[in-house]
């Protein structure tokens, strides 16, 4: 492939996952073109992008006739046409999956949102959905609330690939990557191939700052407008100040010598909120070796038409990043209520793109009846 913005962030050491699927994208070649043309190497899906996917309908009447046909109900047509879906995505990235060992080419689909707070529910779904999708390259989603972390644990120990979603504070990406060695080592102790299980922890960008510069534009001060659209990134780059310390750790690196991969970051949420910030700040301030970089379409557009990769922008920032979260705080913005509140509404909005999805759902399944 040519010269091109998003070879030179492949290069830094960036994975480029798309963040999107749908039917159409699937059966158009869309896929497949993205993979040549944008150096592509992953999707992930959440409930909010199928709801758009199925509203939309691309490619999923006949889909939904079938279903309607075998009597299912809303749910269990959304079970099927979902990981329908992840399966073909699975298949078009399996070429991906081969030439990089499996540390790309993964397709992520997500548990149902409102068992976010059930462990036991959470697991039995992440093991349902990973025997129907059938492919050794997908990852299932789960998000890390208190209860996911249990959950991600025991994903892991069944040798299970995962997504860990919806990461806001530096506290609970900790907790994260405790979860993930714990299920590292049950797995060694069951004689699971470590090296068979992935792992990435998505931790989101573009909603802290939207929820901190809301607060900072409350103050109305020269010193708070300073401050805006630096938070999302300088609590990116402390993460992964947090990945680097924890996978040299000699508990991290036992289960590395084992043949354990190590649990990469993921930015999610990269798309770009604030139009007076640049379209591609969350794509080229956060590159770094060893993560990866989940856009939205219009994100890598953006990014394949004018983004400037300068190299790893985030390794030996740490300070920096943490003076400017401190400063956030001496201004009375509370980090913890504001990470909290995020990951509540980050349910919230997966729990009403659940119901919108049903809803479209049945009401196919019914005119197709």
């Amino acid at each position: 492939m040519s010269h091109s913005p998003t070879s030179d962030l492949s290069e830094v050491g960036v994975s480029i996952w798309l963040d999107d699927l749908s039917r159409g994208r699937i059966e158009s070649g869309n896929l497949a073109e993205l993979i040549e043309t944008r150096n592509v190497v992953g999707v992930t899906t959440n409930p909010t992008i199928f709801a758009n996917a199925l509203s939309k309908g691309e490619g999923y009447a006949d889909r939904i006739s079938a279903c309607a046909g075998r009597g299912l109900n809303a749910t269990e047509a959304i079970f099927e046409l979902t990981t329908s879906d992840v399966a073909d995505a699975c298949d078009i990235l399996s070429g991906v999956f081969e030439a990089t060992g499996g540390r790309d080419g993964r397709v992520s689909i997500e548990v149902e949102p409102s068992a976010a707070r059930d462990a036991d529910r959470t697991l039995a779904e992440a093991k349902q959905l990973w025997e129907r999708v059938g492919k050794k390259n997908a990852m299932i989603k789960i998000p890390a609330t208190r209860e996911g972390l249990v959950a991600i644990s025991d994903t892991i120990a069944e040798g299970i690939s995962v997504n860990v979603t919806l990461i806001f504070s530096l506290q609970r990406y900790r907790e994260v990557i405790n979860a993930y060695l714990d299920g590292l080592e049950r797995a060694r102790e069951a004689g699971i191939d470590l090296s068979t299980i992935h792992s990435v922890a998505s931790f989101f960008v573009s909603r802290v700052d939207s929820e901190i510069d809301k607060r900072l534009d409350a103050l109305g001060t020269d010193e708070a407008r300073e401050l805006k659209g630096k938070a999302g990134i300088a609590n990116a780059r402390l993460a992964y100040e947090v990945f680097e310390q924890s996978f040299a750790s000699e508990r991290a690196k036992l289960l590395l010598e084992a043949g354990a991969n190590a649990q990469r970051p993921l930015w999610a949420s990269t798309g770009v909120k604030d139009p007076a910030l640049p379209d591609t700040l969350y794509v080229t301030e956060l590159a770094a070796p060893g993560t990866v970089n989940t856009m939205p379409e219009a994100t890598l557009e953006a990014l394949a038409d004018h983004g400037v990769v300068t190299g790893d922008e985030v390794s030996g920032t740490y300070r920096e990043a943490d003076q400017v979260l401190n400063a956030i705080d001496a201004l009375g913005i509370d980090y913890v209520e504001v990470t909290e509140l995020l990951e509540a509404e980050g349910l919230q909005k997966f729990d009403a793109s659940w119901g919108e999805l049903v809803e479209s759902v049945e009401q196919a399944l019914q005119a197709a009846r």
